[in-house]
């Protein structure tokens, strides 16, 4: 399995307290997991399917193998989700 990160940092929508943000998602949530923890990320963070990274912990995922996506791309990905179990491929 995969996990991917968006550009959401990008739009105004992935402002957030003067942080600039990006969604964390994966067809597994224990993959999920263990990559937020790689980054430092509290399981608390964790928002139901994805977890919103911030920019500097954005880099850290990119380095470690986390696949880049855009917004739209996981935003259809993450629908795909509800509705097949997976989050499929990014294209």
């Amino acid at each position: 399995m995969t996990v991917y990160i968006d550009d959401m940092y990008r739009y105004t929508i992935g402002q957030f307290r003067g942080m600039k943000m990006s969604h964390m998602i994966a067809d597994e949530e224990e993959e999920l997991h263990r990559m937020a923890v790689r980054l430092g990320l509290r399981r608390a963070w964790h928002q139901g399917d994805h977890y919103d990274v911030p920019l500097d912990a954005r880099f850290i995922a990119i380095s470690l193998g986390v696949i880049e996506i855009t917004y739209r791309q996981a935003s259809a990905m993450r629908r795909r989700r509800v509705v097949e179990g997976i989050c499929g491929d990014p294209d």
